[in-house]
């Protein structure tokens, strides 16, 4: 029989110590994502699934203002798209978009519970918005004390109320379009004042028969925001359809609607007006994923 050998410490005698293995090195792994083909139709029936692709899989519009709707890696503990951490269920689904502004590369990371790393390179396609020089100067930004007393408290509640995480699941369907009619103002439009550039459109404005139009729920959410009469917005109503996601309507007439109430795609929920400060009566349309605004256009596709 061996026996291992001794160290002499004092007057006892011990056995020397065996070294430890070294631990397995963290690697990382890039691997292209992999384009799946959507589900059309309603909220997919939720099934179990016993293993996932060892890569990202994603559908949707890889360009500035567009969005990615997707699966992380099986044994994925965490996933990520650039700084932004991505929520996803028991089965790996996320969804994440692209702002109006977005680089021209980002990555989806996954971190495992191996230790390892998959790093997903994306490609975003740049966007030709309508940019509008003007040969004025731009007005001066300042607001007053008594403006701001009453509007930095609807920007609080606002941001707030983008901030809640209610569940909801309309983010997993196709959108609709809330209301058809003429595109009157699109989104990420802009004026350049005398080389200065202005704030940039951030939604769409759609111009239909007049006030009292009804408008529907694009997605399945939970108001989280039902404003009577924001000085900019007039009547004003989020929408949380889940995962970050969420929309914002404008300038109505009516809201039928409370907070907390749960919404269907296709509810009416509100009428349009010319509420706040609007030129006239339309809809104001915009969609934000986290601190990132989005096109509608793309989660809905051609007005028809």
């Amino acid at each position: 029989m061996r026996v291992a050998p001794l160290v002499l410490l004092g007057t006892a005698c011990v056995p020397a110590a065996t070294p430890e293995p070294a631990p397995p090195s963290r690697t990382t792994e890039v691997v292209q994502p992999v384009r799946t083909t959507p589900t059309p139709g309603p909220t997919p029936t939720v099934t179990p699934t016993p293993s996932r692709p060892a890569v990202f899989t994603f559908d949707g519009a890889l360009e500035q203002g567009g969005w990615i709707r997707g699966t992380v890696p099986g044994g994925a503990s965490e996933a990520m798209l650039g700084e932004d951490e991505l929520a996803f269920d028991d089965e790996g689904r996320f969804f994440a978009a692209f702002d109006r502004d977005a680089p021209a590369a980002m990555t989806l990371t996954a971190k495992l519970v191996d230790g390892g790393t998959i790093d997903s390179p994306l490609a975003i396609a740049p966007r030709g918005w309508d940019i509008e020089h003007v040969n004025v100067a731009r007005r001066p930004g300042a607001t007053s004390a008594s403006f701001m007393r009453r509007r930095q408290p609807e920007l609080d509640a606002i941001w707030n109320a983008r901030l809640e995480e209610t569940g909801a699941q309309g983010w997993r369907q196709d959108f609709v379009w809330p209301v058809k009619g003429r595109i009157s103002g699109r989104f990420g439009s802009q004026r350049i004042y005398r080389g200065e550039p202005g704030s940039y459109h951030s939604g769409i404005d759609i111009a239909t028969g007049g006030a009292g139009t009804p408008y529907v729920a694009p997605a399945d959410g939970v108001v989280v925001l039902a404003a009577d009469d924001f000085s900019l917005e007039g009547k004003l109503l989020i929408i949380d359809h889940g995962q970050g996601l969420n929309s914002a309507f404008l300038h109505s007439a009516r809201l039928y609607v409370s907070e907390g109430e749960v919404v269907l795609q296709g509810q009416h929920i509100g009428d349009i007006g010319s509420s706040g400060r609007a030129t006239g009566p339309h809809l104001h349309w915009s969609l934000k994923w986290r601190n990132a605004r989005l096109d509608p256009l793309l989660f809905t596709g051609p007005m028809r």
